[in-house]
């Protein structure tokens, strides 16, 4: 008799596509189309057709690893388990909890994620806990909060795009980082709608839009300003909008009207025709919105970025509208759900924050101990990662490669080395996991059962469809395990329904309520979105919400009238009826350009710009071990334009070193027209010398503590031989 599918989700990003999973006799697992999912109807990438490859035993880890004279080797659970509690428990004692840190990451699942941080303030007492989901979107998140009082990636389903009238999408490239994603803006040009681009490359997307514009890296400020300019000065305010649902708007326009066409042109490279033909598509038709990802948000000045980019869409009247609005694209598998529920230095499950002594009562009460016994904020992902070594003397770190992925990556790799001790949760022997004290194997997304939340804020189950390998534990089992050893008997279930169910509680009445959420509806609803409050009737999140603001956000598809007993429907489009703000009014948030925080001069005259390809993710640490798709992206590669190769002689597969004041790279010269003369681009995939990061900028913005990956000065080199 063969085996049923598993109907599940891809790993990778935050489209989370659905899939069904299928065992095979030999041991292998077959992906095979899952059309009722609305986001992808069936359709996949390379990158989740071959998901199940890195199941294999061949490519994983299935033993636990401690370093002995210097070397990894395998070991018993039980060692590796006392290794680490000793570790840990050691440099509490001698050092203070502080001393411990704990790094999490975007592919934890809501579970784990709120376990994790958990862990962190109860079992070790740190305040030091932040993840790599810091550096996806936290800029995106500061300015949606300082405009609507309430950050969730997208606040409309992606199937209102093909509706709207006019998309500006900044700073993506999803025809390779999200392919299946890309339907939905073929849908929208065969309704009619338009498509702007705004990227320094001609990237794969880019050549699907009606209008490209190509701006200087870290200009995307400027640009916004500069569009909000030609909106004033041709008279496309929606006045009545701007009075009746915003506050800020004459502060916002005096530092918009700074910024006139010719200046912003001079500052961007993009033309003032260019400007005007792009006011005139966003503000003809009666919907539009303006969506933003990696390239203006990892920046130094990312939130203001953003909130400029808001303050187009509040000045047209194009937000908290049916069919318009703005959204972030987030990037990573569960880069949403991982930090509303405390795995991110300032916050507390269902997106409280931490210095609110109302939500450190909530939450500690479901937790079973003193609010004041939870420790306050600590720092942000780099600022963790450069402490290391010195202030911060043991690292838990659980699913993330900073090795790759952090900016400055040599700097960190030393930092890293400089640990008293190191503990790696990891599916893959990654490069951050070779510098390990403990290496533990653990459970992947078909070998366990566990929630998600997708860039549309739809919280998702992913279904255990496989048994792990034998010596392979979730990471649920790990920190119930190093609890007990360290003090904590009970409070850290293995289950992850169990776990789900103690999350609702603690996140209810937050602004991220799931407590209206059972994995029973997940799985009969296709996925839920959040805030879904459960009615009071159930006793989930009785009492009131600690903003009274967040109860009204919603729109009329998914209000419930208090006196219908049943659940909440799930808030599928946000802000419709009122903002999530004190007086229901979304606010403008003044802003005006700023350089790069590291200007190109005459030692370093070019810019460098990072991103991804189709058939890598991330720091590469699972897809670099598929064959498939390592065939299709073998390695790392400078782009540049033929300007730039001609002046260094360098011609396409030439070896071309590029320098930053913090190191230096070298990989093949890849040669396009499509990409500006004063930039050139890596993707940021690979180790070793073609590391990118290696050259980034570990400047970080204000307020989201985001590092400056997308912008910083470099000079390009051929290299001999």
């Amino acid at each position: 008799m063969p085996n049923s599918a598993t109907p599940t989700h891809c790993p990778y990003c935050a489209l989370q596509c659905g899939m069904n999973l299928t065992p095979a006799p030999d041991g292998t697992v077959e992906v095979t189309e899952r059309t009722d999912f609305p986001v992808n109807r069936g359709a996949l990438c390379g990158k989740g057709r071959t998901a199940p490859a890195v199941l294999s035993s061949q490519v994983r880890l299935t033993s636990p690893l401690v370093r002995s004279g210097g070397t990894l080797v395998p070991a018993t659970w039980d060692e590796a388990l006392d290794r680490i509690a000793e570790g840990l428990g050691r440099t509490r004692r001698e050092h203070g909890p502080d001393a411990c840190g704990v790094f999490g990451g975007g592919g934890l699942t809501n579970e784990k994620a709120y376990t994790l941080g958990k862990f962190a303030r109860v079992v070790l007492g740190t305040s030091q806990i932040d993840y790599n989901g810091r550096f996806c979107m936290s800029s995106a998140a500061a300015a949606g909060i300082k405009a609507f009082g309430l950050d969730r990636g997208l606040p409309f389903p992606l199937e209102d795009i093909p509706k709207t009238g006019c998309v500006i999408l900044v700073g993506s490239n999803l025809a390779e980082t999200m392919p299946p994603s890309l339907r939905f803006f073929h849908e929208l040009r065969e309704n009619g709608g338009k498509l702007i681009v705004i990227d320094p490359r001609r990237t794969k997307t880019a050549e699907q839009a009606d209008l490209h514009l190509a701006p200087r890296p870290g200009t995307d400020l400027a640009l916004a300003l500069g569009l909000l300019h030609v909106v004033v000065a041709e008279g496309r305010v929606d006045e009545e909008y701007v009075a009746e649902r915003t506050a800020g708007w004459e502060d916002a326009r005096a530092a918009a009207m700074a910024h006139w066409p010719e200046y912003v042109e001079r500052i961007t490279g993009v033309s003032v025709p260019q400007l005007r033909e792009t006011v005139r598509m966003f503000c003809e038709p009666e919907h539009a919105m303006v969506l933003t990802a990696r390239g203006p948000e990892q920046q130094s000045k990312g939130t203001d970025t953003v909130g400029a980019w808001i303050n187009l869409c509040l000045a047209t009247g194009r937000a908290g509208r049916p069919l318009s609005g703005y959204g972030c694209l987030t990037g990573q598998g569960n880069g949403q759900g991982g930090r509303e529920h405390g795995q991110k230095a300032d916050q507390l499950p269902g997106y409280r924050k931490l210095d609110d002594p109302a939500a450190r009562r909530h939450v500690a009460e479901v937790w079973g101990v003193d609010p004041d016994s939870l420790p306050g904020p600590g720092r942000s992902a780099y600022e963790l990662l450069d402490a290391l070594g010195t202030d911060i003397r043991s690292l838990l770190l659980m699913a993330s490669n900073p090795v790759v992925s952090a900016p400055r990556a040599a700097h960190i790799e030393e930092r890293i080395k400089s640990l008293d001790f190191l503990a790696v949760c990891d599916v893959v022997l990654s490069e951050t996991a070779e510098l390990a004290d403990v290496v533990l194997p653990v459970t992947q997304w078909a070998e366990e059962t566990g929630t998600t939340t997708s860039l549309e804020g739809r919280v998702l189950l992913r279904q255990r469809a496989i048994t792990p390998p034998e010596g392979v534990r979730s990471d649920l089992e790990v920190m119930h395990e190093l609890a007990a050893r360290l003090g904590v008997e009970k409070g850290f279930p293995t289950d992850a329904e169990e776990v789900f169910e103690e999350l609702r509680r603690a996140s209810a009445g937050g602004p991220a309520d799931y407590s209206g959420i059972t994995y029973r509806r997940l799985v009969a609803e296709n996925g839920v979105f959040w805030p879904c409050p459960a009615p009071a009737a159930d006793g989930e999140g009785e009492g009131e919400s600690e903003d009274a603001s967040l109860d009204v956000v919603t729109g009329d598809d998914s209000v419930q009238d208090d006196t219908v007993a049943g659940p909440h429907p799930g808030t599928p489009r946000l802000f419709l009826d009122r903002f999530a703000t004190p007086d229901g009014r979304a606010r403008f948030i003044a802003v005006s350009h700023r350089a790069a925080a590291e200007e190109p001069d005459d030692e370093y005259p070019v810019l460098l710009t990072t991103g991804r390809v189709v058939s890598q993710y991330q720091s590469g640490a699972q897809t670099r071990r598929v064959a498939e798709l390592n065939a299709a992206a073998p390695g790392p590669f400078v782009e540049l334009h033929p300007r730039l190769a001609a002046r260094l002689g360098a011609a396409e597969g030439d070896p071309v070193a590029v320098v930053s004041r913090r190191g230096r790279a070298v990989a093949p010269a890849r040669i396009t027209t499509g990409i500006r003369p004063d930039t050139v681009f890596m993707p940021f995939h690979w180790p070793g010398e073609g590391r990118a990061n290696t050259l980034t900028n570990p400047a970080l913005d204000p307020t989201s503590r985001m590092p400056e990956f997308k912008v910083c000065a470099v000079r390009v080199e051929a290299v001999e031989g």
